[in-house]
């Protein structure tokens, strides 16, 4: 099985029995993130758009840590705890792909980990 397990100390360590994401056929699976901050292990808050950068930024480090960037995004997928903030999410995780944007779905969800207002996972190309 062609199957390895990307780790990094930038983004927040895994909260239950996962991996932050794994590489499989050149394609790198990347768990759901919320707006944990890796430093200090504390949820990152104040307005929505705090929390989506937080968020991005977590997703990016561990792109980074396989050797990627948000220009290697074939899907995301987006949870949100209120479809009212999607405007908002939507802006913030626009500002960090260029051109040929990934395939997406946004969903409102009952509830998410901590609960914490979005979490992003995605999926990329190596």
């Amino acid at each position: 099985m062609d199957k390895k397990v990307i780790n990094t100390s930038k983004a927040p360590a895994p909260i239950g029995p996962y991996s932050q994401a794994i590489v499989s056929n050149n394609m790198i699976y990347i768990s759901g993130q919320i707006p944990l901050n890796a430093e200090t292990n504390e949820l990152v808050g104040g307005d929505i758009a705090t929390e989506t950068h937080q968020v991005m930024r977590n997703l990016q480090e561990i792109l980074e840590e396989a050797g990627i960037n948000f220009n290697h995004v074939v899907k995301s997928t987006i949870f949100l705890s209120d479809m009212g903030l999607f405007a908002s999410v939507n802006e913030v995780y626009g500002s960090y792909f260029s051109a040929d944007y990934p395939a997406r779905e946004t969903v409102a969800v009952k509830g998410l980990p901590k609960n914490v207002n979005v979490e992003i996972s995605m999926i990329a190309t190596m």
